[in-house]
């Protein structure tokens, strides 16, 4: 059941009058490269370890090294089925409208006889299943969130239930009449995250997601500064603290973390010896845009320069037409701006 008017205003209060000392919280232990979450399974040893780093890229976007990880996970242990889960997770990507049916179906049919696995694993499973089910996506997705909502309920200590609940009201909110209404349900969910756990790359990351407009971003200005500290190894973990600074006006901070989020995944493209195109050209188009806003516009050319170079590689070896979808947006903004 979503919540009422009566209880989003508390939860709003809850936030604004805890965000400083979200911001100021640190955790006990180091952080990791993805950040830190707990999800305890029926697996055990490499299966587990390669599934939690999975479940944290997964937390930060970052699908291509999350499917890698859980398809690791069941290569140490071809029996782990949250192992299967996860992958059928990796291919569902609800902010970007997109899903890969037929591959997270491949996954789902190889997860063994789940009547061993614990009780809530099964609400897991059944959960995916039902995201990847009959009926049309917008049909699925409210499914997929009912029953998120109620292994959220069933587990209130389980902060990753909390975490996939809150991206599935995100998911929802895409299309939604009441918008606003799922939008501040699902931050404030993850800031509840935030402050039980700080290093947790959802509790960060969602809550942008959520107060990424001008009224409600400050409420996210604390996760903002964290996030990249958090998941330093993810380039959307680098980029995203951009949308609320480019919501206050905070420009030199947007440019920073696009700056870091082209970089980041400009070293993963290298060190993957991956193809260009899984360079972040939407950090780069930020990073353009955020350095014209202070007026450098010497630094924008250089910025700009990196996209034209890339594109026309791109177009002449056929290998990167990805790289030409953002350079209306960047021409448009070098001759507005300017």
């Amino acid at each position: 059941m979503f919540l009422s008017r009566i209880r989003l205003f508390a939860l709003i209060v809850f936030v604004i009058l805890t965000a400083d000392f979200a911001q100021a919280t640190t955790p006990k232990n180091p952080a990791t490269k993805l950040g830190t979450v707990s999800f305890p399974t029926s697996g055990t040893g490499q299966a587990q370890q390669h599934f939690l780093r999975g479940v944290a890229a997964l937390h930060s976007f970052w699908f291509t090294e999350a499917l890698d990880a859980f398809q690791q996970s069941t290569e140490a242990d071809p029996h782990f089925a949250m192992g299967y889960w996860g992958q059928a997770m990796a291919h569902n990507h609800p902010l970007w409208e997109e899903q890969e049916a037929l591959l997270a179906k491949a996954a789902l049919s190889k997860i063994p006889d789940i009547a061993n696995l614990t009780r809530r694993e099964q609400d897991y499973i059944h959960a995916v299943r039902l995201l990847y089910g009959d009926g049309k996506k917008p049909i699925r997705d409210k499914a997929y969130s009912k029953a998120m909502e109620k292994i959220y309920g069933n587990y209130p200590d389980d902060l990753e239930a909390a975490c996939f609940y809150s991206l599935s009201l995100l998911g929802l909110a895409r299309n939604a009449e009441n918008k606003l209404q799922l939008q501040v349900e699902s931050g404030a969910i993850a800031l509840e995250v935030f402050q039980k756990s700080p290093d947790h790359p959802c509790a960060a990351h969602y809550a942008i997601h959520a107060f990424d407009n001008p009224d409600l971003a400050r409420l996210a200005l604390p996760s903002a500064k964290r996030f990249a500290k958090i998941a330093p190894a993810s380039p959307h973990a680098q980029h995203m603290p951009a949308h609320i600074f480019v919501q206050l006006g905070m420009w030199p901070q947007a440019v920073t973390s696009n700056k870091n989020g082209w970089t980041t995944s400009v070293d993963w493209v290298e060190r993957k010896n991956l193809p260009k195109s899984e360079r972040g050209y939407h950090s780069l188009q930020w990073l353009h845009y955020a350095t014209l806003q202070q007026g450098l516009i010497k630094d924008a050319a250089t910025v700009f320069a990196i996209q034209q170079k890339d594109m026309r590689e791109g177009i002449q070896s056929k290998s990167n037409l990805r790289a030409s979808k953002y350079y209306p947006r960047m021409l448009a903004a070098a001759i507005i701006e300017t």
